[in-house]
């Protein structure tokens, strides 16, 4: 096990913020990955319900689907390209500057998506724009998430760091409940077949104005007081990406894996989900995007009570909690839905995210707390985003495949209990950071610490 020494209680703290500036703070972390997750789940919604029929219309259902997915899961590959970037100079130029690039990015990207021209139109060009876009989505992704959490869990008092960085997490729910209500309410005005031929581009357009508030917020946040100490006691990492691999390896791997069974319950429910209710199971697809929305409501809720549980008792007991809850709901979860009652799919859904909400609200902070400020934007970046590469992309097209191979819900419920055990393992092997300063800088490196001039520092 990874272990460091806990003192009996959190440490004495200076440059924290006040609770009106934590707020402000607060609220620009969670309106940026609100966006940022929208943006993301909009993708997973539409590959679900029309991107097989506009971008893949001549293959069979079953494989335009998966081809849908897989496309759905390159942006986890751009992730982790987006982790080492944006951490390189996250760590090096600061959180706040990343921020803001991250958000412009995605939302470029986004709204591009709704101006592809179909398959119809443009032939085998259309898929691979949409493959490239994807791919932009999930570079600006990688490192959106890891600066808003550092934000939030650098400014915040020890005592409420798993409150503050569960605040960041609600951005999940949100986002995914704002880009399931943008189909919902297209899918109501327009029949199946505008749905298709034009209706989905609206979400993707829309995202413009969503975009434009977080980057109105951004704009005038402080830079977290650990960067400002790694600054000016001149202990930057020359290569902060080199210092992670060589110094906290096992933190990102195990992090990563202990990580992962929150992305594949996620998906289960946001993209796999949706896509077994409608294909297998005969429901509509407003049912099952209203189920998604009502789980999402949910989490929205529980997430932050976690996060709160956690500062007092912990952040790994919490996460246990959630992953054991995940493994033992997974075959419910489909006998439910297999029933065929349509309120019943709301109680399955809703169970689902409440047992994800208890692993994934400390998570955040959890994974922060396992690294030093000098590398911490980038070890928390690769590691989540390693943990969405193993669990988050390969979800949906190994679902389908398995449906396809066995016809058997219970192999997708084989499936989640297993990703459950695997996090369970790495969580138990990695060390609570509760009481961790997390402010103390590394400078005994002479290597990889990069000394500035004391006139530098002064200015």
């Amino acid at each position: 096990m990874i272990t460091t020494p806990t003192p009996a209680a959190p440490p004495a703290e200076s440059g924290r913020l006040d609770r009106a500036k934590m707020k402000k703070i607060s609220l620009a972390s969670v309106i940026g990955t609100t966006v940022e997750w929208y943006d993301l789940f909009l993708f997973g919604t539409a590959s679900a319900l029309v991107f097989n029929q506009v971008f893949f219309p001549d293959l069979d259902p079953a494989v335009g689907t998966i081809l849908s997915f897989l496309t759905f899961a390159s942006a986890y590959l751009a992730r982790i390209v987006g982790a080492i970037l944006f951490g390189h100079f996250g760590d090096r130029l600061g959180r706040k500057s990343m921020l803001l690039i991250s958000l412009i990015t995605m939302g470029a990207a986004t709204f591009a998506i709704g101006l592809i021209p179909d398959f119809a139109t443009i032939g085998l060009a259309a898929p691979f724009i949409l493959l490239s876009l994807r791919l932009i989505q999930g570079l600006a992704l990688g490192g959106e998430w890891g600066g808003a959490v550092l934000m939030t869990v650098e400014h915040a008092p020890a005592a409420k760091r798993g409150w503050y960085g569960s605040l960041v997490q609600v951005g999940v729910p949100a986002g995914t409940l704002i880009a399931n209500l943008a189909f919902l309410i297209v899918a109501a005005a327009v029949d199946n077949e505008a749905l298709v031929a034009w209706a989905w581009r609206i979400p993707f357009l829309a995202s413009a104005i969503l975009v434009g508030v977080g980057i109105y917020i951004r704009l005038n946040i402080e830079e977290t007081p650990s960067f400002r100490k790694v600054r000016e006691r001149g202990a930057k990492a020359k290569l902060p990406f080199a210092y992670l691999l060589r110094h906290y390896w096992k933190q990102v791997l195990l992090g990563g894996i202990a990580t992962l069974s929150t992305g594949s319950t996620f998906t289960l429910l946001v993209a796999s989900g949706v896509n077994y209710g409608t294909a297998e199971l005969g429901h509509s697809n407003n049912l099952m995007l209203w189920a998604v929305l009502v789980s999402c409501i949910v989490a929205f809720v529980a997430i932050p009570a976690f996060g709160r549980l956690s500062d007092r008792v912990g952040r790994k007991p919490v996460i246990a909690a959630g992953i054991i809850a995940e493994a033992v709901l997974a075959f419910p979860f489909f006998w439910i839905l297999d029933t065929g009652n349509e309120a019943l799919v709301f109680v399955a859904y809703s169970l689902m995210m409440l047992a994800f909400s208890a692993n994934y609200g400390p998570i955040a902070t959890f994974l922060a707390e396992l690294f030093g400020a000098k590398v911490r934007y980038s070890g928390l970046s690769v590691s989540y985003m390693l943990s969405g590469l193993l669990g988050s992309a390969i979800t949906p097209a190994i679902t389908v495949a398995l449906l396809t191979i066995t016809g058997q819900s219970s192999s997708i419920a084989w499936y989640v209990g297993g990703a459950a055990v695997l996090s369970l393992v790495a969580l138990v092997l990695l060390a609570e950071g509760r009481y961790r300063n997390i402010d103390v800088v590394d400078t005994t490196d002479p290597v990889d610490a990069e000394q500035v001039p004391a006139e530098a520092i002064a200015r």
